[in-house]
């Protein structure tokens, strides 16, 4: 499905980092930002999404505070 939805979100948001979609169906990525922004955004994901997008199960690891970020905005990879 088009990550231009999630992408929009997440400039709305002003979170940065990156979404792609995988060949198993599913969608993998990293958000970076302000602890709400950064939930607010897995609230999105979780609940809204594309769409076009059906939502089994969101799933969030890696989760850790940082100083800066690694990302300067949000897009996708192919």
């Amino acid at each position: 499905f088009p990550n231009q939805y999630t992408e929009q979100e997440a400039k709305k948001l002003g979170v940065v980092g990156w979404v792609k979609n995988t060949s198993q169906g599913t969608v993998t990525g990293q958000v970076q930002g302000p602890e709400e922004k950064v939930n607010e955004m897995k609230s999105w994901l979780s609940k809204v999404g594309s769409p076009s997008s059906r939502i089994d199960k969101t799933s969030f690891s890696n989760e850790k505070e940082i100083s800066k970020l690694d990302f300067s905005n949000f897009n996708t990879r192919y």
